[in-house]
Parts: C-alpha cells; structure tokens; sequence
C-alpha cells in the first residue's frame, strides 16, 4: 500500500486543534471498540436494537412493527428526556433542530419551545449526549417508543409514563441485552458479521511500537471478549507469528472507564487464559490487567500527563475525562468523518450558490433600511444618510421599499429550502456533524475542539503520516481579523 502525502488532506487525514509533537509523546494508550477495530453499525447496533426490542416486549411494550433505522440520529445529537425530543444544537447550546418521536419538528415550533432554553449536558437529569455510536441504537428505540407513547399504544399495565421514565425504561431493556451476554457471544461466535477488517491498522502500532512508543490497550471489555475480538483484528495481518498481546506493553480489560481516569480501583493480574485473576499492585511491561486506574499506569511507568496520548471514540468516557482529570494528550476517532468530509467536497457549488444568494439578501436589505431610516428622519425634519435618498419624496421612498421588500422575499423563498437542504449529503434530517446550520459549529464540534488534541477517522490514518510528527494547530480567526487585515491594507495602499 502506498501512502502519499496528498493523503493528509483527504477524508483520512488527522485534525488538529491544539498542537501536538508526537515526538515529546512516551506512551500512547487506545480505547478497543469503535477505535481500535470498527464495527458494522447496521450490524452491531442492529442486533444491539433487536435485543433492546425483544427486552422491551418482555417488559409489556408494543414493539410490533418497528425496524433498526440507523439514518433516524447521527453523534452528537442530544436527547430531551423531559419533552421526549431528540435535538441538534449549535457551540453555545441554542437548539436549530429537533424531533419530536420520529417526526422532524418545524423551525417555528423549534423556536417556540426551545427559544429560551439552552443544552446544558450538565443538567444529566434532564439532557442525554449522543457520544458515540453505541448510542445509536438506543436513541432510535427510545424515539419509535416516544410515537408508541403520544399514539396511547403503551398499555397501562406497564405503568403510567412520562418521557423520562420512558428513556430510563429504554435504557434498561438495552442494559439488559449488554449485561446478559447474549449480544457479546453472538459477536465472538461470528465476529467477521460485525467487524469491518483494518488490514493496515497493525502495521500503524508496529510503527509506533518500533519507534520507541510504549502501547497501552485500555478497555471496558472482558478478557474474553477482548482476547477473541484483538486475535480476529489483529493477529492474521501481523508479521512473523506475532499476536495482537506482542504490540502492547500493557493490556488493561474491564478498565471501567470513565472511573478509571478518576478514582483507584484494585488491580488484578490475569494470569490464565481461562482469566483466573489474583491482585497486584504494579503493572509490568508486558502484562494483563483488570481494573486499576490510570494513576497506577503512569506511577508504573514513570510516566505522567502530557507525555501520554489517548486515542478513544468517546468524548466523555475516553477524551474529556483522560484531559482534564490527568492532562493527558488526546486523539478522537470520529469514523463518520469519512463520509462528512466528502459530503462538504461535494457541497461546495450548493454552499457557494446558497451564500451568494444571502448576500444579495443583504444588500437589497441595507438599501431597504436605508430608505426606512430616511422616512424615520424626515418625519423628525432631519436630512438621511444618503443624497439619492434624500432627493426622493415620500412616494418614491415608499413605492422602491416595496419593491425592494418583494426583491427580499423572493431571495427567501430560494434561500430558504436551500438553508433546509444543507448537509442532506450527510444526513437529510440533521445535516453535517460538525455544523448547526451555515454559519456555525455544532455543539458536537465544540466538545471535539475542547478536549480532543487531534481527530480522525481510524486510528491506521496515522500510517499517513511519522511516529514523529509535529500536529500543528490552524490559527484561530476571530471575527474582527478580517475586518482589521482589510483596514490596515487599504490604509497601507492610500499612504503608499
């Protein structure tokens, strides 16, 4: 496989927020599922749902006619546990769109109910953040079953509901399917069903391993689940008869993140293959671990805080809590980059056309309350602000803002299915993942931004580039520097 450097600015490329030396980086630790190997939505969330249904029909709900629709949410949306509402909201937290169930609610009643509310993910009684893909089935049984609700199909024998009972009852069925083993054994009986094979992915930690970096493989999975799911991943694409366990200095299973970034927990060695445990206090190089925290990892290795990368999937679980309790460095894996980032390639002639098309909007306006400021000042007996305006009599003002005002509806009636169709290449109810809107970033991306150094879509992108590369992060344009720039040229101009 050849890797060119045009690469890096593709689909594939790594992301920079906060500038990162590679080089100044010891130990990189990597989170397994959705990161280290990447699983098949429709499948794995498909039976993930299926189990959650089928747990849900036990429990007294109606489920009958319900089928996994992974197109309903997207990452990074949020769930309204008191209105039964799923929202997409932008970098400040004013929510630009949201479902009601699985029905798309209009611009007007997203103002009017949201219109003084914030997200605030501080709130987890009342808001839920869609952080990962694992996430996916969940939302969309939890809006199929909000229809249910408003529709009264909901049986009072299940006990009467609001929609905050209804997302904990959700939440519990789909508990169940994770805890009772069934989806976890059915994945390790067929694992080539539910994982999407990364050929060149262990080849990127042979890079890494070789150019001195100690690899740590931290894991809420068991030893059982992780030892099957890292052999079928890893073990056929490595050379020399090596195993997925010869690329890590430390393996730690069941790790019970996020609480393992913030709080001590025992540690045990597994010392079998069967996963006989016996305690420990010190992880070696080399060795397989349950529990413990991230403090015994750094006080094992001598090693603390920025010199530590962690790659994860997780906002939360993986890369806010590793930031901010530890300072660790981080990376995101965001596999939906891929396709977000060919479908704003593809979106460029709508975007232009579309922005094109707001800025005639603003000048047709700026000429219309020029002309309505005119009036205001005449009544006052006081001149306007421009000579073409003052030169016009009453009627004429009058007659060329009406004119301007059908000018200004017309451009809307273009701008605004236009606005509605932004990001349909992505997905045609949300829009793109890292935008609320045209202008603005969405509030998914503001959490990227805080607390992921750098961002990609698979961790073999690093193949891209060297163990060794300085990330270095775009300036940040604020939003008097172009206004400024443009002042100090045509003062420079002038005097020149």
């Amino acid at each position: 496989m050849v890797l060119s450097p045009s690469s890096r600015n593709s689909p594939q490329g790594i992301f920079c927020s906060r500038t990162l030396n590679l080089r100044s980086i010891s130990v990189i630790g990597y989170d397994m599922d959705y990161t280290l190997m990447h699983y098949n939505v429709m499948a794995w969330e498909g039976r993930a749902y299926d189990y959650c249904m089928e747990n849900l029909r036990n429990m007294g709900f109606p489920v009958d006619g319900l089928a996994f629709d992974p197109d309903l949410v997207i990452r990074g949306l949020v769930i309204d546990k008191e209105r039964g509402n799923l929202v997409k909201a932008d970098r400040f937290g004013y929510i630009k769109r949201a479902m009601h169930g699985t029905n798309m609610l209009s611009t007007q009643d997203v103002s009017e109910i949201y219109g003084r509310e914030l997200v605030d993910l501080r709130k987890e009684n009342r808001w839920e953040f869609l952080n990962t893909l694992f996430s996916v089935s969940e939302a969309v049984a939890y809006m199929q079953m909000v229809d249910r609700l408003d529709d009264g199909a909901i049986e009072a024998a299940v006990g009467p509901l609001d929609y905050k009972g209804l997302y904990k009852a959700v939440g519990k069925a789909l508990f169940r399917a994770h805890v009772e083993g069934q989806l976890k054994s059915e994945i390790m009986s067929n694992p080539e069903l539910f994982v999407e094979p990364d050929p060149v992915l262990p080849l990127t930690l042979l890079d890494q391993k070789e150019a001195g970096k100690k690899l740590l493989l931290i894991t809420n999975s068991d030893y059982h689940y992780t030892d099957k799911m890292m052999q079928h991943s890893f073990n056929r694409f490595l050379p020399n008869d090596m195993g997925w366990r010869d690329l890590f200095d430390i393996v730690i299973v069941s790790a019970r993140k996020p609480e393992f970034f913030q709080t001590s927990h025992p540690l045990y060695e597994v010392v079998t293959g069967e996963g006989l445990m016996r305690p420990c206090f010190k992880a070696v190089t080399g060795g397989l671990y349950s529990g413990g925290s991230a403090q015994m990892i750094e006080n094992s290795l001598n090693i603390h805080g920025d010199e530590i990368l962690y790659v994860g999937d997780h906002i939360y679980t993986d890369v806010s809590q590793s930031k901010v309790h530890l300072r660790w460095r981080t990376a995101l894996i965001l596999r939906e980059l891929e396709e977000e980032y060919s479908a704003l390639i593809s979106s460029r002639g709508h975007r232009a056309s579309l922005i094109e098309l707001i800025n005639q909007k603003e000048v047709v306006g700026d000429l219309f309350n020029q002309l309505r400021l005119a009036l205001q000042r005449r009544s006052q007996g006081r001149p306007a602000q421009t000579l073409a305006a003052t030169n016009m009599d009453d009627e004429e003002l009058t007659e060329s803002m009406q004119k301007l005002l059908i000018v200004m509806q017309r451009l809307d009636q273009k701008i605004a299915p236009m606005l509605e169709a932004d990001g349909d290449l992505f997905n045609k109810r949300w829009g793109f993942l890292s935008r609320a809107g045209l202008w603005d970033k969405s509030h998914l991306m503001r959490q990227i931004e805080k607390y992921a150094d750098i961002y990609t879509s698979r961790v073999s992108n690093f193949l891209h580039y060297t163990p060794f590369t300085y990330f270095r992060s775009q300036e940040q344009t604020l939003a008097h520097d172009s206004y400024s720039f443009y002042c100090s040229h045509d003062e420079t101009t002038a005097d020149s």
